[in-house]
């Protein structure tokens, strides 16, 4: 946290007020300086302003050294980012460098009032600033928490009659204790409406603390997920007006250092509701018209009421119109669409990152396009989507059979295509390749095709129906209570996961601590020696 008073400074602050320690109310100033630095922001806007820095910083570090790339996982819920981000902290001892990815399929899926929606902007769009707003209350409580930790050892530490050297080692600690709050990539879908209605919802976005947000190119009313058929794409100027209004949010509300994900489906959009008017050759309507499938004008095939003609290349021709008014483009030119798209979205939309939406999660497909954006834009930059709608195995296989039998060291004949997703493969020589190359998927890709941040989108929905399918099959099968224990609460404990002490998770202690200050000695608290969590002191 930037230009946070330290402890000292804090209490000699209040001892100026409270020259004897202690309010009229009898309240002591040590209570008021731990309850000060235990709210570690003042409001989530002022988290989106920090964390907007954050970002920067970290983007300028990847400019440097593209090893320093950024990762996040897509969260659900305040408790999935709060745990995620705990472990990254206990495993590294630092949460720079992670992200909170907020996904809108999640927030279709599980959190609207509607019932499980697929990802087509359905939900509430009310949805999507609460749950960043509910991801800080958790991220900021889990500080809460920690620094009460802090807070109660120097109280105990005092009472033992500790050293100055001592107290001063615990003061360092809370002076230099990082927060758990970290920057969230919001997904704002495809605006969810004209460029006035995306400006509304942005403002609310960051004001629930969201310093980047991410938007898609597609038409707002017709949105699909981008792993899905149907998507249809808006022209770019379109896009760019979307882009501005995100922009004039964040400026408004005093983040200028707010970041905009600029996100392209063309790849796998084949489709466009509006054919933009041009105002000559080379303009953004030109660029996006040349793209769509046509028919010549001619005696056997005149225009017939209704139709639209188009001069192209000194010829008269029509657009081929769909039964639903839509207009399709012509097949393969999904990449120069993508590579113009995020040109355009970086020079003339002011956008920082941009997303390509890919069917396959090829490193070679990924850097081919993206060396020729950087052609234009020598530092462009990339959010992109690990996504689990792709088959890893069978995909990061394929490449590898493809290869191999390219060079030369193997034959047709051998791991048959079709075969592919057999366990049987997973100890061969062609496993083991395609493991490794899973390994290193995230450093290639941030290597060779300017990916900044790596993201999973739906990660937490997966592993809560897998993890409740495993605990269920033992719990209601054979296993019984051996199926909880062994596969949940023994590796809580030996992996120092600290929400196997769930009450203490939660804020107990740090309910007791407040109702010390606020009552002492008549304080009714739950961590006497009566409380079960204590049997979870000392174990590992």
């Amino acid at each position: 946290m930037s230009n946070r008073p330290t402890y000292s400074e804090l209490r000699a602050e209040a001892l100026k007020r409270y020259p004897d320690g202690v309010t009229r109310a009898g309240i002591s100033i040590d209570d008021i300086v731990q309850l000060k630095i235990q709210n570690t922001y003042s409001t989530h806007l002022d988290i989106a302003r920090e964390m907007a820095g954050v970002m920067r910083a970290d983007m300028a570090a990847y400019d440097a050294d593209h090893s320093k790339f950024t990762q996040s996982l897509g969260c659900w819920s305040g408790f999935h980012a709060q745990q995620m981000i705990k472990s990254v902290k206990r495993m590294r001892g630092t949460a720079k460098g992670t992200y909170v990815y907020l996904s809108g399929w999640m927030v279709a899926g599980l959190r609207n009032t509607w019932g499980h929606l697929p990802d087509q902007s359905m939900h509430e769009k009310t949805a999507v600033a609460e749950l960043i707003e509910e991801i800080y209350v958790s991220l900021r409580q889990a500080d809460e928490v920690a620094l009460n930790d802090l807070f109660r050892e120097l109280a105990a530490a005092r009472e033992a009659g500790a050293s100055q050297d001592v107290l001063d080692e615990i003061i360092y600690r809370i002076d230099t204790f990082e927060t758990h709050v970290v920057p969230i990539i919001a997904d704002i879908d495809a605006g969810f409406g004209n460029e006035h209605a995306t400006y509304l919802l942005a403002k609310e976005l960051i004001k629930a603390g969201a310093c980047c947000l991410q938007i898609e190119n597609q038409v707002s009313d017709a949105k699909q997920c981008g792993h899905q058929d149907g998507k249809v794409t808006v022209p770019r100027e379109d896009f760019i007006e979307k882009l501005r209004a995100c922009r004039l949010a964040f400026e408004e509300l005093g983040v200028d250092d707010g970041v905009i994900v600029a996100r392209t489906d063309s790849l796998g959009a084949g489709l466009t509701q509006k054919v933009p008017v041009s105002q000559g050759p080379g303009d953004l309507a030109s660029e996006y018209i040349k793209w769509l499938e046509t028919e010549e004008i001619s005696d056997s095939n005149p225009l017939q009421d209704g139709e639209m003609a188009l001069q192209k290349d000194g010829k008269l021709v029509k657009p081929v119109r769909l039964p639903n008014g839509l207009y399709r483009f012509r097949e393969g030119t999904g990449t120069e669409r993508v590579i113009e798209d995020c040109i355009a979205n970086l020079t003339l939309g002011g956008a920082d990152l941009l997303w390509i939406e890919t069917d396959t999660p090829n490193v070679d497909i990924i850097a081919g396009m993206v060396n020729r954006i950087k052609e234009v834009v020598p530092d462009a930059k990339l959010t992109y989507n690990n996504s689990p709608s792709f088959n890893w195995t069978l995909n990061l296989r394929k490449q590898v059979r493809a290869d191999w039998i390219a060079a030369g060291k193997i034959s047709e004949n051998e791991y048959p295509e079709a075969e592919l997703m057999s366990a049987r493969f997973d100890d061969t020589d062609l496993g083991k390749e395609a493991d490794a190359r899973l390994q290193r998927f995230q450093y290639d890709i941030s290597e060779r095709a300017g990916v900044f941040h790596n993201l999973i989108t739906l990660p937490t929905f997966h592993m809560t129906a897998f993890a409740m399918d495993e605990l269920s099959k033992g719990y209601f099968g054979e296993n019984k209570m051996a199926a909880y224990v062994q596969t949940i609460q023994r590796r809580e404990i030996r992996n120092g996961v600290s929400a196997v002490k769930h009450q203490h998770e939660v804020g107990s202690d740090l309910g007791d601590t407040f109702k010390e200050m606020v009552a002492g000695e008549r304080a009714l608290k739950a961590g006497g020696v009566h409380n079960t969590m204590n049997q979870f002191e000392n174990v590992d």
